[in-house]
């Protein structure tokens, strides 16, 4: 009778330990867990912000029961590219409605070299106010750079250089996840390979990662991804290329021997990754889409000094003709936000037939009158689909948190994961959903050594999204961004409703992530 008096006990104890409470009980969910591209129908329950249970017909009780037959359940999707690092510290935009209504629950800041250099202080902020999702965060080396010897084009002084190391291991130590790099921005542009090595070196003493909005996108694309590359072995650090592309249509295909050459790389035992957003357009400033980052040395008015001066004058001007004419004389740079309101969604070119006036003195105009944010259409619709079927470029938006307003921003700060999963996964299947659903999950938190966040597993924290996959579908457009996605029913942020039923709850869940990579 002592055996079977045992096997009672077992089975008793056993039956308690499934049948726990739960907060949340997701019920009948086609489940993708962030790895596999092949999805299970499973239950799922979350309790005091973390997944415990994955499996058929959990005995858990819960405070929260949903039945999500014919729902899809997923890991929260991490955008490794994100520029709100002011907005998601602010009142009015940390909520970050446009990135939870598109299943977000993680975002990474400091990206293309700017940013908060401060990353204790920054991590503060969001910690006291809170935010919609959670942040992490880069040092950027361009911020960097900009507080220890402002945007002079040189070379820092070995005082200098022992500032911004001193200054780069504080934000290691206070939980950066690595450094980013602006390679077209002023002043992140003014630094040569060695500068970047040795700061990248610190980044590695503490399991970071280097990520590089690399030198050019164009013509030089293959030689500014072999620097990137070049830091990442001199400074023992994996390395993300971001936003992966090729721009110009006399460029088009040159991102497909670039993934040849990374993928000698890695081959090689190389730790080199990429990003990408699936749109046609990108998004930056006029005066880093037309103006030589040498004239842009000092600012602003530096710059105007510059292209008023008899020296340099005709060199820049030349130089923005030259940019208006590899772009149809302007037909493919769109205005997103400038002073003139009416310009707003037109292109520069149109901007010239309807005003009279140069495509040149168009931009020089907006450029005495504070510059102006762009949408530029230059890349390969081939290329795009080629690039997201790798299965190392991760989805990434390149955008920041929004308010509907007045401008015409990229639609990707609304749209770029519900478009992914809709258009190309869904629609044009020119990958799988798990695929999709894998560059959004999994293969982010790995990229950034992330332990606990990306999968459907019991022990991870609880960011999940529902969506329902008959109904997702990104709705901004470049002729209307400021439109929420749909189809996204429910969003968990550290296992708190932060989306229900399609309408954010207005809970701010985020919290700061802190790395924690030791020397």
């Amino acid at each position: 009778m002592q055996p079977l008096r045992l096997t009672l006990v077992f089975i008793f104890l056993n039956s308690w330990a499934f049948a726990q409470p739960a907060d949340v009980l997701l019920t009948n969910a086609t489940i993708y867990d962030g790895v596999s591209v092949t999805p299970v129908t499973a239950d799922l329950a979350i309790h005091e912000g973390m997944i415990i249970a994955v499996g058929k017909a959990l005995p858990h009780t819960a405070t929260l029961r949903i039945d999500c037959q014919r729902k899809v359940v997923c890991p929260g999707f991490i955008d490794l590219h994100n520029h709100s690092d002011r907005q998601i510290i602010v009142d009015a935009t940390r909520a970050n409605v446009n990135y939870l209504l598109q299943g977000c629950t993680t975002i990474v800041t400091g990206n293309c070299g700017s940013g908060p250099v401060n990353v204790g202080k920054y991590y503060q902020q969001i910690d006291n106010a809170g935010a919609g999702t959670n942040v992490a965060h880069l040092l950027p080396q361009g911020g960097l750079r900009q507080e220890v010897m402002g945007s002079e084009r040189r070379a820092p002084t070995d005082a200098e250089n022992s500032k911004m190391l001193e200054l780069a291991t504080k934000a290691m130590q206070d939980g950066a996840w690595g450094m980013s790099t602006g390679l077209i921005y002023v002043p992140s542009s003014y630094a040569d390979t060695q500068e970047l090595v040795s700061i990248a070196k610190i980044v590695g003493q503490y399991h970071g990662i280097y990520a590089s909005h690399i030198r050019g996108e164009g013509s030089v694309l293959l030689d500014s991804v072999q620097e990137a590359m070049d830091i990442g072995k001199q400074a023992n650090v994996p390395v993300h290329i971001s936003h992966f592309k090729s721009s110009g249509q006399n460029n088009w295909g040159l991102v497909r021997i670039a993934i040849k050459e990374i993928e000698k790389a890695r081959k090689s035992g190389q730790i080199v990754t990429a990003d990408q957003y699936p749109y046609r357009a990108s998004s930056t400033s006029l005066s880093a889409t037309l103006i030589p980052t040498w004239a842009r040395a000092g600012g602003r008015q530096e710059m105007l000094n510059r292209l008023d001066s008899v020296e340099h004058g005709a060199k820049i001007r030349q130089s923005i003709q030259d940019g208006l004419k590899r772009r149809d004389g302007g037909k493919t740079i769109k205005i997103a936000r400038c002073f003139e309101q009416d310009w707003v969604g037109k292109s520069v070119a149109e901007i010239a037939k309807d005003s009279g006036l140069s495509g040149l003195e168009v931009v020089e105009k907006i450029e005495r009158n504070g510059g102006a944010s762009v949408v530029s259409f230059s890349m390969s619709p081939e290329d795009i689909r080629y690039v997201m079927a790798v299965d190392w470029v991760a989805t990434a938006s390149d955008g920041r948190a929004y308010l509907p307003g007045a401008d015409k921003p990229h639609p990707r700060s609304y749209g770029t994961f519900p478009r992914k999963l809709h258009q190309f996964a869904q629609t044009e299947e020119i990958i799988s959903l798990g695929h999709a659903i894998r560059s959004s999950t999994s293969l982010p938190a790995a990229i950034l050594g992330m332990k606990d966040r990306g999968r459907i597993k019991a022990g991870f924290v609880a960011d999940v999204v529902v969506f329902d996959p008959e109904r997702l579908q990104d709705v901004a457009t470049f002729d209307d961004p400021h439109q929420y996605c749909e189809g996204i029913e429910y969003v968990f942020v550290g296992g708190k409703l932060s989306v229900y039923r399609g309408k954010v709850t207005g809970g701010l869940h985020g919290r700061a992530l802190r790395h924690t990579g030791g020397e």
